[in-house]
């Protein structure tokens, strides 16, 4: 793990590219625009930027402080991204509480188990991703989106992009909806770790 300063700045980053690619998802709401999202997981690899589930899979267990740290950070650089978004001529914030709001009707504990398959896919997205090939992440990416699987850092947007009316009257409900997301994103990148390795398929 880089250092603590570096640390910041990449999470950072990465947030705000994850940001970029959910507000073209919300402007477009639509399959063009869930292939258009993996711009910012695109960005994250090529940069080497630190994405909560682009690193959650590979981390041991003496750098989950860093973890915390790389989520909270990533939860910062989409809250700038929202903040930006509020200057558009059209507003985000009803297609975000659109699509938090099929969420929470779902409720926390489905939310978490249907997380667990962004996870998945996530890792091996990225794995592959780092060897040079691509196609998986281009086709991942569209996969969870349309399964309606929760992305945390993509639904850490759409939170920031909804109003605060909307937080208003669903701040208990997102209390025990955002939590279930992130451990079941966490339960699905290292589901990857029991996969054979690439050396063990020949």
């Amino acid at each position: 793990m880089p250092k603590t300063f570096d640390l910041i700045r990449l999470a950072i980053a990465a947030g705000v590219a994850i940001g970029l690619a959910g507000y073209v998802y919300l402007t477009l709401h639509d399959l063009a625009g869930a292939v258009l999202f993996s711009f910012g997981l695109l960005t994250i690899v090529s940069y080497r930027l630190k994405l909560f589930t682009s690193v959650a899979g590979f981390i041991h267990r003496n750098e989950f402080p860093q973890l915390a740290l790389i989520l909270f950070c990533n939860i910062i650089g989409c809250g700038l991204v929202a903040l930006l978004s509020r200057a558009a001529a059209h507003p985000l914030s009803p297609t975000a509480e659109i699509v938090i709001g099929e969420r929470l009707a779902n409720g926390a504990l489905n939310s978490g188990l249907l997380a667990i398959g962004c996870g998945i896919i996530m890792t091996v997205s990225v794995t592959f991703a780092y060897r040079g090939k691509f196609l998986p992440l281009l086709f991942g990416v569209p996969i969870f989106i349309k399964c309606g699987f929760p992305h945390c850092m993509a639904d850490a947007f759409y939170l920031t992009s909804c109003s605060l009316d909307f937080w208003g009257k669903h701040w208990q409900e997102i209390s025990l909806y955002y939590p279930a997301i992130v451990l079941g994103n966490f339960v699905g990148c290292n589901l990857p770790r029991l996969f054979p390795k690439q050396d063990d398929l020949y």
